[in-house]
């Protein structure tokens, strides 16, 4: 998948879709199945325009009011990853900034969707607005896309279970720990992926090593202790607990932090092989939220109570002997 950054322009003419895609969730899944299909019945690459920030947090930080914008369900490299899983070609990743939020719907089809990406087919949802103050809507680029020569579609809205699929959805199961009802709206399980870093090495001295991940935005969707696993160490999944905050209990609190806690490392693996390696870690469950603990003590037996409760999780879901 190439992936793009603007201002430059595309290298050939594309079937698009355009949104922020944070989750890349089922209903998002249907779209890119739909833009794969017709993308090869015209002979074009589908390809997603995409927008970092996300406008709503470039609205809220502008207002001064940074908590109104969405909490982020998952960074730049997950999105990433599953638009690439999902057949996607070629991806414009657009800085969303004061000049493209004060573009009129106009200027953005000219400027954007004909000059820069050549667009020959533009898919949308059926709640797609564009433009400054959201004054685009789908008729005018029906209309344009007309006057223009390009083709314009619009989805309707992907149900589950009667319910809409939307990010909005997947937040309030995220920030409610539903994790079950996340991964149903996801098609998936809740995933965070990234750079295994070096830390303090403070989970080292407290008996429980840790892989230390970064999480690219101040305001997760989800956060808490969640029983979960680890995929790219090792030919299977590793269970493990994992912790995503902002470490109440630990001196250098504030950045968010993915700490995972692998049950039992292999024993071939090397204590440092996860260090530089990008590593998927499923959240499966939420045990609780972050707790502030007075002491390390108080906080090593913390741990060890949401390692105890994640083995007892994945112990009630193996099979029963035959």
């Amino acid at each position: 998948m190439k992936i793009l950054h603007g201002p430059g322009t595309a290298p050939g003419p594309c079937a698009l879709t355009i949104g922020s895609f944070d989750g890349v969730h089922r209903g998002h899944q249907a779209m890119l199945a739909l833009l794969a299909s017709e993308a090869r019945h015209r002979g074009l690459p589908p390809a997603v325009l995409t927008f970092e920030p996300h406008p709503r947090d470039f609205f809220a930080a502008r207002a001064g009011t940074p908590d109104a914008a969405p909490r982020r369900i998952g960074t730049l490299r997950d999105k990433l990853a599953e638009l690439a899983r999902c057949g996607v070609a070629q991806v414009m990743v657009m800085r969303f900034d004061a000049a493209l939020a004060a573009l009129s719907p106009q200027a953005f089809i000219d400027e954007v969707l004909c000059r820069r990406l050549d667009a020959r087919y533009v898919l949308v949802g059926d709640d797609f607005r564009f433009g400054a103050r959201r004054a685009g809507d789908y008729a005018l680029l029906d209309a344009e896309g007309a006057r223009r020569g390009f083709d314009v579609a619009r989805m309707q809205s992907y149900e589950v279970h009667g319910l809409r699929v939307s990010s909005s959805a997947v937040r309030e199961a995220l920030a409610a720990g539903d994790m079950a009802r996340a991964a149903d709206l996801l098609g998936r399980p809740y995933a965070l992926s990234g750079r295994v870093l070096h830390g303090r090495k403070l989970g080292r001295e407290l008996g429980f090593r840790t892989l230390n991940q970064r999480f690219g935005h101040p305001r997760p969707a989800a956060m808490g202790i969640f029983v979960s696993q680890v995929r790219g160490l090792a030919a299977h999944p590793l269970p493990a607990v994992s912790s995503l905050g902002v470490r109440p209990a630990v001196e250098d609190a504030g950045r968010v932090l993915l700490e995972t806690h692998v049950l039992d490392w292999p024993s071939g693996l090397a204590n440092e092989a996860g260090y530089g390696h990008c590593v998927t870690v499923d959240l499966l469950h939420k045990l609780h939220d972050e707790r502030p603990y007075p002491s390390l003590d108080a906080l090593q037996a913390g741990i060890a109570a949401d390692v105890q409760a994640a083995r007892d999780w994945f112990a009630a879901r193996r099979p029963m002997p035959g």
